[in-house]
C-alpha cells in the first residue's frame, strides 16, 4: 500500500473508532512499523488534520468531541493540582493561551491527557526549560480542555470551582 494510501486509512479508521487507536494497534492493521505510523501522524498533522494523542492512543477532533475554554488563576505551585484535576475528570488539556495586552494572543499546544504528561510537562518547568505563560499575565491564563461529551466538561469546570482555579469560562 502506497504511504498516501495508507494515510488515508489510518484517518478512516481513527475517525471510525468509537476509542483512541494506538500507534502499536494502527501498525498491526496496516503491517508497518510503530515508527512509519508516528510518521503517517505526523504528515496528517501537517495537513491540517486535528489528530490528538492521548494516553491510551490517536483520536481525531471532531463532531463527536466536545471542547471548552476554562479562563483560571493560579500560583505556580498549584499548575500542577490544575492540570492533574482536568485529565483526572477525563479531559485532555489542549493548549494555554494569554491575552498579553501588548503582544495579543500568545498560545502553546500541550496535549496533556495522563497524570504522566502532567508529570513530563512540570519537570519541564521545574527544570528551568521554560517560563509558565501565565507570568505574563499575572496568573489568568486560558485552556481548551476536549472531552467525550459536555458532561465530562460540566464536571472539570465543578472540579477546578472546587480547587478555586475557576476564573470563567467561555463556550
Amino acid at each position: 500500500m502506497r504511504g498516501e494510501d495508507r494515510r488515508i486509512e489510518i484517518l478512516n479508521q481513527i475517525k471510525n473508532s468509537d476509542k483512541p487507536l494506538s500507534g502499536t494497534v494502527l501498525a498491526g492493521i496496516f503491517q508497518v512499523s510503530r515508527q512509519v505510523i508516528v510518521q503517517d501522524i505526523a504528515l496528517l498533522r501537517a495537513a491540517d488534520y486535528d489528530i490528538i494523542s492521548t494516553n491510551r492512543g490517536y483520536i481525531l477532533k471532531g463532531p463527536n468531541q466536545s471542547s471548552r475554554v476554562f479562563c483560571v488563576r493560579h500560583t505556580d505551585d498549584q499548575m500542577e493540582e490544575e492540570l492533574n484535576t482536568v485529565v483526572d475528570c477525563g479531559g485532555i488539556v489542549k493548549d494555554v493561551f494569554v491575552n498579553h495586552e501588548v503582544y495579543g494572543e500568545i498560545r502553546a499546544d500541550l496535549n496533556v491527557s495522563s497524570r504522566l504528561q502532567v508529570s513530563r510537562f512540570m519537570e519541564g518547568i521545574r527544570s528551568g526549560k521554560s517560563s509558565p505563560l501565565n507570568k505574563v499575565t499575572s496568573g489568568v491564563h486560558c485552556h481548551t480542555v476536549l472531552a467525550e461529551s459536555k458532561e465530562v466538561l460540566d464536571s472539570i469546570e465543578q472540579a477546578l470551582g472546587e480547587h478555586g482555579f475557576q476564573v470563567r469560562r467561555i463556550e
